[in-house]
């Protein structure tokens, strides 16, 4: 039997052909040829696997047209945007929190030319990216000392590395937790040279466990906030307060990782109690860390939150240049904490805080609009009661009521949703006893047109 392989045109044949003529004349010849070499090596695997020979395998155009399809994939960007419709505000796959309007303009601002970054303006000098956004965080939070770099993870190893390499850090087993993509505190204390003391057990720690672990060789005391999880039951903590006049006495920094930064107390955002920076430091924390991505709606970066000396120290820490923030997270970081300056301003325009606090009558009225625009392009579409989640490790059980739109279609639930995640933009749903949903909370105002589109392709295809 004659093998198909060798009815697929040569490179150069096919490129002296007419039908790669516009091609050719659009695209530069060294592109086209190696998207041309990717079609025709994805043909011959297939084939060698025994696929089917396409009816036109020696023409050219069937070539061409591949080719062009081939050229638009390669310059597609691999991170695009997409449609959360998933109900999960702090959607760590999709990004966690999406950026306010004046953090979005603070970047373009610091992209476009030159900035400060580290030139001291009114001495003529060089000045140092740690002096960014230090200001905002001390009149918000209380905090005497503030310090960014680029995660709260890195925000953690640099303190327990500056404070306690080589030496111990004291840590309740209850508070041994595992965050995002398996990273988990023993693997972070780890990598900072500091030695793990664990003390109590996992449902209850007192104060005389911390007491009695303290030594020559202690270096600080860690608590870590067990933000994606509830211990309920026969349990027992240690108050931060508590813990701070142990370290005080001991003469022991108390370092807070509090994980996800709140800046505003979280009953006003009609949620349970949550810690927050200001508490933590109140309570007499010598070093809090937290995030700016999560729950304070930033960019990606870790704060450093304390005593001016033992910040002083992080920043002169080698490992502080390593994880080191770039000027693009500190000017959206300082527009976002600029915003908290005024929290009714921050609860309308960080998206995150918006979110949250979304009236159920304003949930309701979107889901109706949108349900009504899919019903007026033919999908059979309703609205269901239902619930949102706060992600990215924050809140865990935390019940936010939501309004869902369903939709059917001839096909089942996981063939639209696929085709939904295939749309441009992808639109990321979630399924729910076999329905397709869409919870209008973490769809922004903005996409909804872009939205009934995707959806209407996906439901009623051709």
């Amino acid at each position: 039997m004659d093998d198909a392989r060798r009815a697929i045109p040569s490179v150069d044949r096919l490129l002296a052909s007419e039908a790669f003529a516009g091609l050719l004349a659009r695209e530069p010849r060294a592109l086209v040829s190696a998207a041309l070499t990717a079609v025709q090596e994805e043909l011959r695997a297939a084939l060698g696997k025994g696929a089917t020979a396409p009816a036109r395998i020696a023409d050219p155009a069937w070539y061409a047209d591949r080719s062009a399809a081939a050229l638009e994939a390669m310059r597609a960007p691999s991170l695009r945007p997409v449609i959360n419709a998933t109900g999960v505000i702090l959607h760590t796959n999709l990004g966690r929190a999406p950026l306010a309007g004046a953090a979005r303009a603070a970047i373009v601002r610091a992209a476009t030319g030159y900035s400060n970054l580290e030139y001291d303006i009114e001495a003529g000098t060089r000045g140092s990216r740690y002096s960014h956004c230090v200001a905002l965080l001390r009149r918000l939070t209380g905090a005497e000392g503030a310090l960014v770099v680029n995660n709260n993870a890195a925000a953690l190893v640099l303190a327990l590395s500056t404070l306690a390499s080589g030496r111990d850090a004291i840590i309740s087993r209850g508070e041994l937790v595992e965050i995002g993509g398996s990273f988990r505190i023993p693997d972070i204390m780890a990598r900072s040279g500091a030695r793990m003391r664990e003390v109590g057990a996992t449902n209850r720690t007192h104060i005389g466990d911390y007491a009695d672990a303290l030594g020559a060789v202690t270096g600080v005391i860690l608590k870590v906030h067990r933000s994606n999880f509830r211990i309920e039951g026969f349990a027992a903590d240690v108050p931060t307060r508590t813990l701070a006049a142990l370290a005080r006495e001991s003469d022991v920094p108390l370092v807070c990782d509090l994980g996800s930064g709140l800046l505003v107390d979280s009953g006003t955002l009609g949620l349970p109690e949550e810690p927050t920076p200001m508490d933590a430091l109140r309570d007499g924390a010598h070093v809090v860390t937290l995030s700016g991505d999560k729950l304070l709606g930033g960019p990606q970066a870790g704060i450093v939150l304390g005593a001016p000396p033992l910040i002083e120290r992080m920043r002169r820490n080698p490992l502080c240049r390593a994880v080191r923030v770039d000027k693009l997270t500190l000017a959206a970081l300082e527009a976002t904490l600029a915003l908290y300056l005024d929290p009714e301003q921050a609860r309308r325009e960080i998206p995150v805080l918006r979110m949250l606090t979304m009236p159920a009558a304003e949930m309701e009225a979107r889901a109706e609009r949108i349900a009504a625009a899919l019903r007026a392009r033919g999908v059979l579409a309703d609205t269901a009661a239902g619930d949102s989640a706060v992600g990215g490790g924050a809140f865990p059980g935390a019940r936010l009521p939501s309004r869902l739109v369903r939709m059917r279609g001839a096909d089942p639930a996981q063939v639209i949703e696929r085709r939904l995640r295939a749309g441009h933009p992808p639109v990321i749903a979630r399924l729910v006893d076999d329905h397709v949903c869409i919870d209008p909370r973490t769809v922004d105002p903005a996409e909804e047109t872009s939205l009934v589109e995707v959806v209407t392709s996906a439901v009623n295809p051709g």
